[in-house]
């Protein structure tokens, strides 16, 4: 873990620049110690961050210290720029998320009171501003928290402390099923996503299946996009236009096809999964490819040498975590 890194040698310099070019002069380090919103305003690798938070109504929280913890600090585990680039977002496209989904998500990277870099590994839990737990996993050398790598920590603020990472984290604070129908129904994206898959799911009933209590097993799911079965209808000669176009598979071949997609494993992030074979619920065997840059790519029995990438990694659910990707994974059928 990168304690002084160069995200902090530019909050330095902001707030060294920031205290030469004012008018009035302090000896106090709390004079010049920036909140966490400030950090994400003076320093230009988190700009969308900053746009994030006001867009999502938490600047002013961040801004202020917690009256929720006797310390009136906050720990926040900020993504950088090219986190949120990632998900195809940037100050402009914030707009593309529903301001509930953008506001829970940013309070996702947050916990109440002061958690150091020193007291960071794998055995300490962290609870979410949502009261979600985060998960700390070390990997080759390198920490993260769910399957976001932490580049630097214990960026100091006056009302806590800031820890920088490589990925946007989400969670739903739903099962498996009731994530899909919320991006079908445009409650995460303000455009609809996952409707040919909540589609198969129902046309498959595998519904309670997948909405297994938190108790139960719980799951890895790579779930498809929509284009992802439009593809697939395509390379099967058929026209997907609408999600009940999926229907004109027969339901055994569509059941084969969706347990494909599912591990019972207890639900891994991407810093949890490693390169190899993995058996599914329909029980041949799935290829992951090497974990770079955060994520793996997948293959199903039946894709021959086409590999699925990760559009959305790492979303957890109260009973696994799922992992959108751009290929609908074949077994062989």
């Amino acid at each position: 873990m990168k304690n002084l890194s160069i995200f902090k040698y530019m909050l330095v310099s902001a707030i060294a620049i920031g205290t030469l070019s004012s008018c009035e002069s302090s000896s106090s380090y709390e004079d010049i110690t920036p909140s966490i919103a400030n950090i994400a305003v003076t320093n230009p690798a988190f700009s969308t961050l900053e746009s994030a938070a006001v867009a999502g109504g938490v600047a002013g929280v961040l801004s202020n210290s917690n009256p929720n913890d006797p310390s009136g600090d906050y720990t926040v585990f900020a993504p950088t720029n090219d986190a949120f680039a990632r998900l195809g977002l940037n100050s402009e496209t914030l707009g593309a998320l529903q301001k509930s989904f953008l506001t829970n998500t940013l309070l996702y990277h947050v916990s109440n009171g002061n958690l150091l870099g020193a007291d960071i590994s794998e055995d300490v839990s962290s609870t979410s501003a949502l009261g979600i737990d985060r998960r700390f996993v070390s990997r080759d050398g390198d920490t993260y928290i769910n399957g976001s790598k932490i580049l630097a920590t214990d960026i100091s603020a006056s009302n806590g402390t800031v820890h920088v990472i490589d990925k946007v984290m989400i969670a739903s604070g739903a099962d498996i099923v009731q994530t899909a129908l919320a991006l079908q129904s445009a409650q995460v994206f303000t455009a609809p996503e996952l409707t040919y898959l909540v589609e198969a799911v129902v046309y498959t009933d595998l519904v309670g299946a997948l909405s297994a209590s938190p108790g139960s097993p719980s799951f890895t799911v790579f779930a498809p996009t929509d284009q992802a079965f439009v593809d697939l209808g395509a390379a099967l000669g058929l026209t997907f236009t609408k999600p009940s176009d999926i229907r004109q598979l027969p339901v055994d071949v569509v059941t084969a096809v969706l347990l494909n997609h599912v591990i019972a494993n207890d639900g891994r992030f991407t810093s949890e999964l490693n390169q190899g074979a993995v058996t599914p619920l329909g029980g041949d065997a799935l290829t992951l490819g090497a974990f770079t840059d955060g994520l793996l790519t997948v293959t199903g029995a039946g894709n021959g040498a086409d590999a699925a990438n990760m559009v959305i990694p790492d979303v957890q659910t109260t009973n696994g975590i799922v992992h959108v990707i751009d290929r609908v994974l074949l077994p062989n059928l």
